[in-house]
C-alpha cells in the first residue's frame, strides 16, 4: 500500500492497535501500520465498537466523520483500527511469566524491597535473598529489587545477618509483568470491553512466527 503525505507528523502508524484471536482474546498488541498489512492480506479483519468484523475493503467503505482517528491512502482517507481478530489463530497464551530482569523490576514495582523506595530502573539492581555464596538460587523466589545503597549494605549476607528486613516476600507471579504494564498504559476506549473480560496471563505470546 502507498499512503500519502497527509499522515500525521506524529506517525500514528506507529501507534497501537490490540489484537484478538478467533475466540476473542487479547493475545498481543501491534502497530496500526502492522495491522493495515494483516488486513490488506486477508489475515485479520478490524472490529467496530458494536463487535462487527470488517475485512479491508469493507472497513475502506466506512464513512469517516471528523472525531475519527484516520489516516491518508493515494485515493482515500480511512479509519483507524484500534482492534483487529485474526480470522484463522485460536492458539491461546501460554501461562509461562519469563524470569528476567524486566520482570522481576515490573513484579515489584520498581521498589527496592529493603527501603521501600520507588526508584527509576536505573537506580535498581537484583538481590539474591540468600546469597549464592551461601547456595541461594536464582529463581522468582530468591531474587528481589533492590537499590544500590541497601545492596551494598546487605552485601553478601542474608537479611537476618544483616539486620535488614523484607517488605514482602518474594513469589513467582501469576500473571505476566511485563503485558500488565502495556495494559495499565492503555489509552484506547475500544480495547476496554475485551481487556476488562479477559485474564492478563493470556498477554504472553508471539503472534505470528514471519
Amino acid at each position: 500500500m502507498n499512503y500519502s503525505t497527509a499522515i500525521p507528523t506524529y506517525s500514528v502508524l506507529n501507534t497501537k492497535v490490540l489484537i484478538l484471536n478467533r475466540s476473542y482474546l487479547p493475545i498481543h498488541v501491534t502497530s496500526v501500520r502492522r495491522a493495515f498489512i494483516l488486513l490488506y492480506q486477508g489475515i485479520a479483519r478490524a472490529v467496530n465498537n458494536q463487535y462487527q468484523t470488517f475485512d479491508f475493503e469493507s472497513w475502506s467503505d466506512l464513512s469517516v466523520s471528523t472525531r475519527d482517528e484516520t489516516i491518508g491512502l493515494v485515493n482515500r482517507i480511512i479509519r483507524v483500527p484500534r482492534v483487529i481478530l485474526l480470522i484463522s489463530y485460536d492458539r491461546v497464551p501460554k501461562r509461562h511469566v519469563r524470569f528476567s530482569r524486566y520482570n522481576i523490576y515490573a513484579r515489584d514495582n520498581c521498589t527496592c524491597q529493603y527501603c521501600n523506595r520507588r526508584l527509576p530502573r536505573q537506580e535498581l539492581n537484583l538481590d539474591h535473598v540468600i546469597p549464592r555464596s551461601h547456595g541461594g538460587a536464582s529463581i522468582w523466589e530468591n531474587v528481589v529489587c533492590s537499590c544500590h545503597e541497601c545492596n551494598r549494605r546487605k552485601g553478601g549476607r542474608t537479611p537476618q545477618q544483616a539486620g535488614m528486613l523484607l517488605g514482602r516476600k518474594p513469589v513467582r507471579p501469576k500473571w505476566t509483568p511485563f503485558m500488565q504494564e502495556t495494559f495499565s498504559l492503555s489509552r484506547y476506549k475500544e480495547w476496554m470491553p475485551f481487556l476488562n473480560t479477559v485474564d492478563v496471563s493470556y498477554w504472553n505470546t508471539e503472534l505470528l512466527d514471519r
